[in-house]
């Protein structure tokens, strides 16, 4: 059942308690939409505060109600995932909105598109509630989570190329990087978030956030999707079985 004050399935939802992460659902098919909802309301500190039935009604509502977090699906009428995507993130907006794609294809070009275009990260809509939780507050963080079981398929198979297929040469860092930020780069194309990459390379959460911000700089990267990209790219990661741990 959903919370008392919701008028209607379609636009701005009535939610009466503040919570940290405000999230607008975007998503052409209304069961989709209502089981989305019902999971993120369920968590203590995400409210659902919007709802769109397609991309140009998102980007409206987006722009007006402000989220911390938009949830878009891909394949949408009026206006897909990826335009809405470029709208509200994409190069060249001066206060962009986080923006995570969800959808049904792992490998749609589409998808690494919407990547380029600044969303922060994406999940396959059977995921489950506890990632797609993860994937809301990392948005809000500034991060970016992939779902782990496609993150390092996807980044192998379209980091030679552009969305548009055509093969993109990779940017030389501006620095050389320090054994430890390549050592944090190969995680991160590994799929790895900042907690695991802190377990892993025994060092502490703020010390990993420093190396990833660095880096960052250093190769002109936009956020870990970027990053992750770039190391296979330039061949400092290969292309052989998934490690994720």
């Amino acid at each position: 059942m959903g919370r008392v004050g919701r008028a209607s399935t379609v636009g701005l939802v009535d939610v009466s308690v503040d919570t940290s992460v405000r999230v607008l659902i975007a998503d052409d098919q209304e069961l989709v939409r209502t089981g989305l909802r019902m999971i993120l309301d369920a968590q203590p500190d995400i409210e659902v505060v919007g709802e769109a039935a397609d991309g140009a009604e998102a980007v409206a509502l987006a722009r007006s109600i402000r989220p911390d977090v938009c949830l878009f699906d891909i394949r949408m009428p009026v206006m897909d995932g990826l335009e809405a995507t470029l709208a509200l993130a994409g190069p060249g907006v001066d206060d962009p909105v986080p923006v995570v794609v969800i959808t049904t294809f792992d490998l749609d070009e589409y998808v690494y598109a919407a990547l380029r275009a600044g969303a922060r990260g994406f999940l396959l809509k059977n995921a489950g509630a506890t990632l797609l939780a993860q994937a809301v507050h990392a948005a809000a963080r500034g991060d970016a989570l992939i779902d782990p079981n496609v993150t390092v398929r996807l980044i192998r198979t379209f980091s030679g190329s552009t969305a548009g297929g055509r093969t993109s040469r990779p940017v030389q860092p501006i620095e050389p990087l320090t054994p430890r930020e390549e050592e944090v780069l190969a995680t991160v194309a590994r799929g790895l978030g900042n907690t695991e990459i802190a377990a892993e390379l025994h060092i502490s959460l703020s010390t990993v956030k420093t190396h990833l911000a660095s880096l960052m700089a250093k190769i002109g990267a936009r956020n870990r999707v970027e990053v992750a990209i770039w190391a296979y790219q330039t061949g400092r990661v290969d292309a052989g079985p998934d490690r994720r741990t």
